[in-house]
This record gives structure tokens, C-alpha cells and sequence, in this order.
């Protein structure tokens, strides 16, 4: 069973001795971040003891606490920070020091404090190229990308699929507003006139045509008990592929209707691992080992 969060209200000063790294979100209950972390720490500290005081946890933060939230971390001596739903596109207007990736994109995954400020940065893009490339054999260049939603996670997916060169996006969200104006952000930095936005319940025909097709669950739907599927696989053809960035659970009703009509599919746990990855090097200016972040999260799922 996994560790309960812990609230901001209730966090305190951390020793001087140790260095504080979180991840915030609201739910956040159902997160692996902190055995993901703590194994890849385990596996630096046998090279450098010094990473032996870095913890780890979990917060419970909601939206209209984050702004404060980020001032009382700070006072408590956390340094790292990873936010997760519904944070990573309010934040944005919080900090000033945003790295240029993830101003292109519009959204925040990964907060370093330097001393002085949060600076923010965005690992979500590179830790879903990784991932695709494994068991989906999906490489961004040229493909054919579907992404369900248009939070901070979906923007994070079209941006990176754009500055690869896929061959064609389209982008499905119920808020056809949300989706708007997520597209025109990126239209600040990207050439997005590949781009095709539509709502979930009409997709346009283009879609349906591509063979080599792979759709991309960037929303919520599949993380709490009795959530609908995003979107009906009925109509695409078996040679579709899915990745759904939900990793816990491991099997969303999208995952379920995909394998049960034959298409390669995935859920996010490789995507969590690789952009996790990506965020400790961050904080700690060391190569980090993914193999060990995947035996972190393994164990924790297997609880």
C-alpha cells in the first residue's frame, strides 16, 4: 500500500543536514514519485554519501495553495520539486525564471530553487519521446499523433512532436476554448500549422485514415475508479498504437479496449521514469540510473 501525502499545512523545517525534493499535485495519493527518487538516491549515494540526506515526499497541495505552498517549501528546505495535475500550467504565472523548452510549451514539470528564486523546467516532452521509442517503437520524427487532452501534459506531447517533425498532429480536447487557446500558445514558438484541433466526439476523418496511427492519452480519464475511456478505439484500425500516460493504474479503460482489440499499447510508467529521470539530474548535476528508477517503481507497484 502506498505512503499516505503529506499536506503543505503540515509540513516542517526539514534537518539542516538534508536536502527536500517533492512532488506536488492534487490528488497526489496515488504517486510512485517518491520510491522512484529514492532508489535512483540509494544508487548515488554508493558513489557519493552525500545524496544519503536527500528525502523525498509526497504533498497534497491544492491550486489555490500553490503560490504559498512554493514560499513554505522553500522556508523548509526543499530544493527539487515535480508538479503534476492541476498545477503544471498555473505555476506558470508564479515564477519568473522559466527555461526556454518549457516556455515553449506553456507548462512546468520541474522546479529547481537556486538559492535566490524557483526556476522552472519542463521533462514531461523528453521523458514521452523516451518512452515511445521503447515498447511502442515509436519515433517522433514523421509520425501520425493523436493527443487526448490539452492540460500541461498534452502540451508538453505537442510540443515535443513538433519540433521532431511529426508528419501530423491532432489534438482532441471537450474544451474546444482549452484547446484554442493551448495551440495558439504554441504558435508563439512552433510551426503549428500541422496542427488539426477537434473535439472528442467528432474526429475528423484524417485520423481514422492513418495506418501507422498513435494516440496519446494526455487527460485524466482512467485514473479514478468507473472513469469512461477518453475516446472509442471502434473506429481505428488494429495497427493503431496507445500510449496512456496514466501509469497507476496500470490498466485504464483506453488500455483495456486496446489490447482487447489487438493494438501495441502502453501505460505511462516508462514516461513517469524517464522524465523523473531528467528532473534528478537536474537537482543534483549527476547521471542518474533509469534501470534503478524502474526497479523503484516496480517494487512500490507491486506493494
Amino acid at each position: 500500500m502506498l505512503e499516505p501525502p503529506l499536506l503543505i499545512e503540515d509540513l516542517s523545517p526539514l534537518p539542516p543536514n538534508q536536502v527536500g525534493l517533492a512532488v506536488l499535485g492534487a490528488p497526489i495519493k496515488h504517486s510512485i514519485s517518491p520510491q522512484i527518487h529514492s532508489a535512483a538516491l540509494r544508487e548515488l549515494s554508493s558513489g557519493i554519501p552525500s545524496f544519503l540526506n536527500w528525502v523525498y515526499h509526497k504533498v497534497e497541495v491544492s491550486s489555490k495553495d500553490l503560490a504559498s505552498g512554493l514560499e513554505h517549501l522553500n522556508e523548509c528546505g526543499y530544493r527539487g520539486l515535480n508538479l503534476t495535475i492541476p498545477h503544471k500550467v498555473d505555476v506558470f504565472s508564479m515564477i519568473d525564471s522559466i527555461d526556454q523548452e518549457a516556455r515553449t510549451i506553456g507548462a512546468v514539470n520541474t522546479l529547481f530553487h537556486t538559492g535566490e528564486e524557483w526556476r522552472g523546467f519542463n521533462t514531461d516532452g523528453y521523458g514521452l519521446e523516451q518512452a515511445l521509442k521503447g515498447r511502442l517503437g515509436v519515433r517522433l520524427e514523421s509520425a501520425n499523433i493523436l493527443i487526448l487532452g490539452a492540460g500541461g501534459a498534452a502540451r508538453a506531447a505537442a510540443a515535443q512532436s513538433l519540433s521532431r517533425g511529426c508528419e501530423n498532429l491532432w489534438i482532441s480536447n471537450r474544451s474546444t476554448e482549452r484547446l484554442e487557446n493551448m495551440i495558439d500558445a504554441l504558435g508563439n514558438s512552433l510551426d503549428t500549422a500541422r496542427v488539426v484541433a477537434c473535439p472528442i466526439s467528432q474526429l475528423p476523418a484524417g485520423v481514422l485514415d492513418c495506418g501507422d496511427l498513435v494516440i496519446i492519452n494526455a487527460t485524466s480519464l482512467g485514473l479514478n475508479p468507473g472513469d469512461p475511456s477518453p475516446v472509442s478505439l471502434r473506429a481505428f484500425p488494429p495497427s493503431t498504437r496507445v500510449y496512456d500516460m496514466i501509469y497507476n493504474p496500470a490498466e485504464t479503460p483506453l488500455l483495456e479496449e486496446a489490447r482487447a482489440r489487438g493494438m501495441v499499447c502502453e501505460n505511462g510508467l516508462s514516461m513517469l521514469v524517464h522524465q523523473a529521470a531528467r528532473s534528478l539530474e537536474i537537482w543534483t548535476g549527476q547521471e542518474i540510473s533509469v534501470e534503478a528508477m524502474f526497479s523503484g517503481a516496480q517494487t512500490a507497484l507491486n506493494c
